[in-house]
């Protein structure tokens, strides 16, 4: 009984230990942004750097204001948000799906694996006037520039993940005379899915650099329109207002990623 009540109170203290922790972290997060924003506006309104290029926080949220009341803001916005939350999830699908291929057939995979690295390796932004010319001067340009800059690396990273499942698992499987569907279905995809989750991290990011590449270079709505015509009409502080919305609406999607799969690793442990 000692014993238990024992374990119950180093437990307690432990939890007490982490809860503590991560209220420090959040302290100290927060205690930077303010610290990060404090000086820029003091340094602008001072002129330690130059108001005209680097402008300053009650600028650029004057201007938000501005943008919010009139409904111009929204409208780029929703626009780019459906381009890049489009392209991220087309580019995840897509990769999922080649990589799966590619697992299914071993000679399939020998063969593209050289191409792969390749297309790796190209910076995939430097394809974007070859789609505009394809595809036309619309969003399904911008929408495939966001899917393509994403899926080759979903491809490796998924593909690797799924050759590195427990060869145990499959050959139990094996012994019960299971298919090649029903491997990939019982042991190959659960046991490679916190890694998609994970891949889904990366994509974030790499879904809004490439929508926002294809706007700056067709678009006439977006949040990449909004950064090209600021710096034509050298208006920093809308070049910074729309740099700070990407960095806030890619923040959330992170976010949202990592919820699901802290909610999928506590699913994968209970189960």
């Amino acid at each position: 009984m000692k014993q238990n009540e024992t374990i119950d109170f180093l437990h307690k203290n432990y939890k007490r230990g982490l809860d503590k922790e991560k209220k420090w972290i959040r302290f100290y997060q927060i205690l930077i942004f303010i610290c990060f924003f404090g000086l820029w506006e003091i340094a602008g309104r001072r002129e330690w750097i130059d108001p005209l290029l680097f402008s300053s926080p009650s600028k650029i949220w004057n201007l938000l204001v501005t943008k919010l009341n009139d409904g111009t803001l929204l409208s780029h916005l929703g626009i780019t948000l459906f381009e890049t939350i489009l392209g991220f999830i087309l580019g995840t699908l897509l990769g999922t799906l080649l990589a799966a291929l590619l697992w299914w057939s071993a000679r399939l995979s020998k063969i593209l694996d050289p191409y792969l690295v390749i297309l790796n390796a190209m910076p995939k932004v430097a394809l974007g006037p070859i789609l505009i010319v394809a595809l036309g001067p619309g969003f399904i340009s911008i929408i495939a520039m966001g899917t393509i800059i994403s899926v080759i690396i979903t491809t490796i990273v998924v593909f690797t993940s799924f050759k590195e499942v427990d060869s145990n698992y499959l050959k139990v499987l094996k012994t019960f005379d299971a298919s090649k569907m029903q491997l990939f279905k019982e042991a190959v995809l659960p046991a490679s899915l916190p890694t998609i989750v994970s891949t889904l991290k990366v994509n974030v990011g790499l879904s809004w650099v490439g929508v926002i590449v294809g706007e700056f270079l067709v678009s006439a709505k977006g949040l990449g329109y909004m950064i090209i015509y600021g710096f034509q009409v050298f208006n920093f502080t809308l070049v910074l207002l729309s740099l700070l919305i990407i960095a806030f609406f890619a923040t959330i999607m992170y976010q949202g990623v990592e919820l699901l799969e802290r909610r999928f690793v506590k699913s994968e442990k209970k189960g």
